[in-house]
């Protein structure tokens, strides 16, 4: 049900959720940079440490529908306080985690509320938008974790290596705990529709639209990670740069980021599909090219920027998924995000594959085609089931 909010107080709304986004994706990649002083700080190796990244990914897949349906009946505004609060305490049970079980545990909680909180946070975004703004609205909300890429994650890592990793965890829960007093001030409180809930948001699952435009990100968006999961050893060992240069290379991929969102909601509130199939075939094209050129310094910062610009698809498949989840809205929106970390995952996986055959740092380029590729056909299928509906429903009328 749409929130009802003064036209003046939108701003507001949309930059409160936008904090919370900023929050939550400098906790999500600070800690890479910080996995050596983990490391050394708890006694284990790098690999070992890493798999606090992996408790936290598993985190978001799992903790996205379950939250979904476990709220269903509570209004937006209750959740996304509780969604806030609970990714607050879970990054301070990191902070104090005094080995690294239990510092696994705490990232695998501080990773529950994620999906869920950007899913329902577009929501939110979408239904205080003027008409014509819906995607706009929730890039705006989005910004706020393509910024942390850009400032937040290289602020984070500074801050662990000056003060110790776990000053990360602290300022991370502050920003949650900070988010939250922001949407308690700025949410009206809005009702619960009254037929909510789970069995409801199950109905979403019975869409076969939505199952493609999760697999549409699942599969598009891997192509994006196989480069970027590998980016610094490509910069060094492929195209010769110095390893100072590669924070250089991740601002270059946060800028590309920011705008590719910003542009992206604007195109996609004119033309929705015309938007997603363009952009992802644009992304092919990048990631080819990559392929091609990493051993070229300008052309390897070029196309990381490009290949950063690709975000320009997130607010598009968001408010996609609206369009077709009907009344399941939030369990679509959150279950998104899974999708997401679905993406990271399968993306980093197969692009490590064809480095581990022999094929170099390079060939994440045509991994990642390749994924961008399977996405595209998702698209054309889904494309064609619309089509195929409008013609049945014109044939209804008729």
């Amino acid at each position: 049900m749409p929130v009802p909010v003064l036209k003046q107080n939108t701003t507001l709304i949309l930059l409160a959720l936008a904090v919370g986004s900023f929050g939550i994706g400098t906790g999500e990649f600070a800690i890479m940079g910080l996995l050596p002083n983990i490391a050394d700080g708890l006694g284990v190796s790098v690999p070992g440490a890493g798999y606090l990244i992996s408790a936290y990914a598993l985190g978001v897949v799992i903790g996205a529908p379950l939250i979904a349906l476990l709220g269903a009946k509570l209004s937006r505004r209750t959740l996304l306080l509780l969604l806030m609060l609970g990714f607050a305490i879970g990054n301070i049970a990191s902070a104090v985690a005094p080995e690294i079980w239990s510092l696994a545990g705490a990232r695998f909680l501080s990773g529950l509320p994620h999906g869920a909180y950007f899913g329902v946070a577009a929501l939110v975004a979408a239904s205080v938008a003027r008409k014509g703004k819906r995607a706009q609205s929730v890039g705006r909300v989005m910004l706020g974790l393509t910024v942390a890429t850009l400032l937040g994650t290289p602020l984070a890592a500074w801050l662990g290596q000056m003060f110790g990793w776990r000053s990360l965890f602290v300022l991370v829960g502050g920003i949650g705990l900070f988010t939250a007093i922001l949407l308690w001030l700025t949410l009206p409180q809005d009702k619960v529709h009254t037929e909510a809930s789970a069995l409801r948001e199950l109905s979403a699952l019975m869409r076969p639209q939505v199952w493609l435009t999760f697999a549409f990100a699942a599969v598009g968006f891997g192509g994006m990670f196989s480069v970027f999961s590998y980016i610094a050893s490509t910069a060094t060992e492929v195209a010769g740069l110095s390893i100072d240069v590669v924070p250089i290379i991740l601002a270059i991929f946060g800028v590309g980021m920011i705008l590719g969102n910003i542009l992206g909601a604007w195109l996609a509130d004119r033309s929705l599909m015309k938007t997603l199939g363009g952009m992802m075939s644009f992304n092919i094209v990048v990631l080819i090219v990559f392929a091609l050129t990493a051993a070229h310094p300008l052309m390897l910062c070029l196309c990381v920027f490009f290949i950063g610009f690709g975000v320009a698809l997130a607010p598009a498949v968001q408010t996609r998924l609206m369009d077709v989840a009907g009344d399941a809205q939030t369990l679509a929106a959150a279950s998104m995000h899974s999708a997401f970390n679905i993406a990271n995952a399968a993306g980093a996986w197969l692009g490590g594959l064809a480095i581990s055959a022999g094929y170099g740092y390079a060939s994440t380029g045509w991994v990642g085609a390749a994924l961008g590729a399977g996405g595209l056909a998702v698209f054309g299928l889904s494309y064609w089931l619309d089509q195929k509906n409008r013609q049945a429903a014109h044939v209804g009328r008729v």
